[in-house]
């Protein structure tokens, strides 16, 4: 619960502060894939995690180029980025079977790209109704990147998913 209000009044200021949230999503990321890829088993779900390491990487330069033009760039915390993470790490803690710990890592994954797809999106559209034009096409840049990102987790799961076990053995 925050004490005092960031008293936003304008589109702008909102614009900024998610820009700076977006940051913080970025280099949560950037921070929790690494042990996502150690953790998976599956060959093809490591490879797409370290591509998509390489992308968010790229991300959080993208989104500090954005704030270049902001008195204000320092990252604000994005509480819904670090609850994600946190379910991811439970997850992989909690799977013993390596096939069902690589479908939730994948489901993981997924869940934080969902969330980077709506933040972009509202961000794109902001963006617009500014007349920031150059920021929109970088957050394309981005956007299209986590909607890829998701295809190929889906994908994946197509896969992964039916080589899990159903129920546990009698």
């Amino acid at each position: 619960m925050n004490i005092f209000s960031a008293n936003i009044d304008s589109l702008t200021e909102l614009y900024n502060t998610e820009l700076r949230k977006a940051l913080d999503l970025e280099e949560t990321i950037v921070k929790a894939l690494p042990a996502m890829i150690e953790k998976s088993t599956d060959t093809q779900l490591k490879q797409g995690l370290q591509s998509h390491l390489q992308e968010s990487e790229q991300h959080v330069e993208r989104v500090r180029q954005l704030l270049d033009s902001f008195e204000d760039s320092t990252s604000i915390k994005c509480k819904v980025i670090h609850t994600l993470v946190t379910e991811a790490e439970d997850s992989m803690k909690d799977t013993t079977d390596v096939d069902v710990r690589d479908i939730a890592i994948i489901a993981a994954a997924q869940q934080v790209e969902h969330h980077e797809i709506a933040v972009y999106g509202t961000l794109k559209a902001w963006a617009r109704l500014l007349g920031r034009t150059e920021d929109v096409s970088l957050i394309e840049l981005i956007e299209r990147d986590e909607k890829h990102a998701d295809t190929l987790l889906t994908e994946i799961s197509e896969r992964v998913n039916s080589e899990a076990p159903i129920a546990k053995a009698a």
